[in-house]
């Protein structure tokens, strides 16, 4: 969901890949569908991890900052950092996975997380410009 968020709010001003700790090549269901809310086109993207970047010779000391949803993977990408000069943010957001019972409850909890991604990110690059 970062990466589309970023990529809609700030087209062009900055280059943004994601990746996790892991691949699952698939993106949840979830994500897509409160994705598709804002008109962002989820379905269509594949999760990678920092070791598929790396096979796929993306040069991860070409990134400035990484910034990290997750424990995991602020530990990653902190490991990172012994290689290359990267400043990490860690962002806690909620991992909505797992989270109600119903369709709407777990509806709702992916719109929880993908709003605070987006509070984070107006908080740290600013409002976007329409």
């Amino acid at each position: 969901m970062a990466e589309a968020l970023m990529k809609k709010f700030y087209p062009g001003q900055v280059y943004v890949q994601s990746a996790g700790v892991h691949s699952d090549l698939d993106v949840d269901g979830f994500a897509v569908a409160v994705c598709d809310e804002l008109g962002i086109e989820l379905h269509r993207h594949q999760a990678r991890s920092f070791d598929d970047m790396k096979e796929w010779g993306d040069d991860i000391s070409s990134y400035d900052l990484v910034i990290a949803l997750s424990p995991a993977s602020q530990r990653q990408a902190l490991e990172l950092t012994r290689y290359y000069h990267l400043e990490v943010e860690y962002w806690p957001i909620m991992d909505p996975t797992g989270i109600g019972e119903s369709r709407e409850a777990k509806l709702d909890a992916y719109r929880q997380a993908r709003d605070q991604i987006i509070a984070k990110m107006q908080s740290r690059f600013g409002t976007p410009k329409d």
